[in-house]
Order: structure tokens, then C-alpha cells, then sequence
């Protein structure tokens, strides 16, 4: 491979990645693209369920033995993140700060692990393939454009498959993810990110996602440790390594901001007791050690309110 294929590979969008593999997660578009096409009226979310092209009995294979890759994002090629980690409490829950309706599914998680504890391994693996084509249909669904319907889809999915299957369960995560951002519920795609993490720590994909996802709704120090994180496993990634160069910035700009509309409401409010005194803020100066850093408070008789 040559330097300029690496760099193109290396520094495309997890939000925009696709995969030529027949067994890929939908395509996804970058917020850029998404917003453009809410802005000329693209049909980003049809909610309907007219559209589906693969039914319940298509001829998959019924005995897969390992997840194919990151449906949206990831290749096959990527089996060195399959870190097998304790089991994380699965949260099948869309809920959304967009004031949408909450639509919580409450879960005896111990329930479900003692249950599946008495399956034969023969069994589990029935499930996990019940499951992927489930998971199948919901990457139907997605190219469709069906997105209410992916996202439920992969929810069934995901109660479906046994809690041991910990790569596959954190592929169907990133799915869901993928779905949820289409219908811009950011907040819900966040959350799916960060069960596939939890299933799979080294995900790099559902990282760098979960990073823009994190910038995207303001969550700029979030962003920045996503960013670094993509980093430790690959250097490559010239999309975090910008990003890593930029947020400080940004970060600072913003804490100074916040700062200052902080510091405005307190002498607001110092006004405002002060007052009856024939006494305003202006008659309080702070003076800051250049050595500790601290703060002393010097009081001025001449101040003016």
C-alpha cells in the first residue's frame, strides 16, 4: 500500500466509512452532509416498514461462528478488537435530551445471565444466529432509510443474543448507534456507543464516533479523551490527531466564556446586597498572587458603583 492509499484510508470519517463487504453496516454520513440534506429537504427519516427487502427466513448462514465486522464501520479484517471483558450490563434504553418520549425497557439483567448460564453452548449459538439475522434486517432496513425501524430492529437483536457473545453484541450497539444518528438522537447514539465500548474497549470506530458524536453536541473535554484515546491505537488517525490540535483551544475559549458570564451574575448579585449599604462590587478588588495563585480581597472606600 502506498503512503498517499494509507493516508486516505487512515483519515476517512468513522461517520462516513463504508465497507464493500456484503455483510457491512449501512452507510453513514458525515453531520456536514446530514445537515445539508435536512436543509434542502432530503428524506433523511422514513418511518415506515413498506421497505423491507430481506424477510425473517432469507438464506443466511444459520451457523455464523464470529460477528463480520462493524456493520456500519469496521471490516472483518479487524479481529484484534475482540477483547473478551466481563459482561456490561446491557441498556436498551432510547432515551433522548431532544424532549423526545422516553421509551425505557426495564431489565432483570441477573435474570437473563442465570438463564442463559443453564443454555447449552448449542443453544447460545441458536441465539446469536437468530440474532445476526435480526441484525441483518436492521442493515436492511438502514439502507432503506427506515431508520425507526432499523433501530428497533437491532433492539430486538440485541435481546435476542446471549450476553456471552460480547463482539457481536457491541456491533449490534454500533448499529443501533448508526440508526439513532439518522434520526438525530444524538444523546441515544452516544449512549449505544458507549455499550459497544464497554463490550469492546478497544473499538476504535465506535470511539472515534463516539467523539464526534461528543463535539457534535458540545461535550468538547469528552471529545478531546475519545480523541486521545483513537490515538493510543492508532497513530494514524489524522482526523484525531486534528481534532487533538484544535479542542485546547476550543476548550479554553469556552471556559473563559463561561467564566466571565459567571463572574458578571455574581457581581450582579453582589450589587444587589451590597446596595443598601451605599456599597457596590466596585469597592471589593481581587488581587491575585503571581507566586500561589490564590486570591485576596482588598476593600476600597473610594470605589465607585
Amino acid at each position: 500500500m502506498t503512503d498517499k492509499e494509507r493516508e486516505e484510508k487512515t483519515s476517512t470519517s468513522p461517520l462516513t466509512d463504508t465497507d464493500t463487504d456484503s455483510d457491512t453496516e449501512p452507510e453513514v454520513e458525515s453531520f456536514h452532509d446530514a445537515l445539508e440534506n435536512l436543509a434542502l429537504g432530503g428524506d433523511n427519516t422514513n418511518d415506515t416498514c413498506d421497505h423491507i427487502v430481506t424477510s425473517r427466513g432469507d438464506n443466511h448462514n444459520d451457523k455464523e461462528t464470529e460477528a463480520s465486522g462493524d456493520d456500519c464501520l469496521e471490516t472483518q479484517n479487524d479481529d484484534s478488537i475482540s477483547a473478551k471483558m466481563p459482561d456490561a450490563e446491557e441498556n436498551d434504553r432510547m432515551t433522548d435530551s431532544d424532549n423526545d418520549e422516553a421509551e425505557e425497557v426495564t431489565v432483570d439483567e441477573q435474570a437473563i445471565l442465570d438463564r442463559e448460564s443453564q443454555m447449552t453452548l448449542e443453544e447460545r449459538q441458536d441465539l446469536r444466529d437468530a440474532a445476526q439475522k435480526l441484525k441483518e434486517e436492521g442493515n436492511t432496513l438502514f439502507k432503506a432509510s427506515e431508520f425507526t425501524c432499523a433501530v428497533n430492529t437491532y433492539s430486538e437483536a440485541l435481546d435476542t443474543c446471549p450476553r456471552c457473545f460480547h463482539k457481536e453484541r457491541s456491533i449490534m450497539f454500533s448499529n443501533r448507534a448508526a440508526a439513532q444518528l439518522r434520526l438525530e438522537k444524538h444523546e441515544s447514539a452516544i449512549a449505544d456507543c458507549s455499550e459497544a465500548i464497554k463490550l469492546n474497549p478497544t473499538y476504535l470506530k465506535a470511539i472515534m464516533r463516539r467523539a464526534e458524536l461528543y463535539e457534535k453536541t458540545d461535550k468538547l473535554d469528552e471529545a478531546l479523551e475519545d480523541y486521545k484515546k483513537t490515538l493510543e491505537l492508532d497513530p494514524s488517525q489524522h482526523a484525531a490527531r486534528f481534532a487533538c490540535m484544535r479542542l485546547p483551544d476550543q476548550i479554553k475559549e469556552r471556559n473563559e466564556k463561561l467564566k466571565d458570564e459567571m463572574l458578571g451574575k455574581l457581581k450582579e448579585l453582589g450589587n444587589m446586597v451590597l446596595k443598601p449599604f451605599g456599597l457596590s462590587t466596585n469597592n471589593f478588588q481581587l488581587q491575585q498572587d503571581p507566586n500561589t495563585g490564590s486570591y485576596s480581597v482588598n476593600f476600597s472606600q473610594g470605589g465607585k458603583s
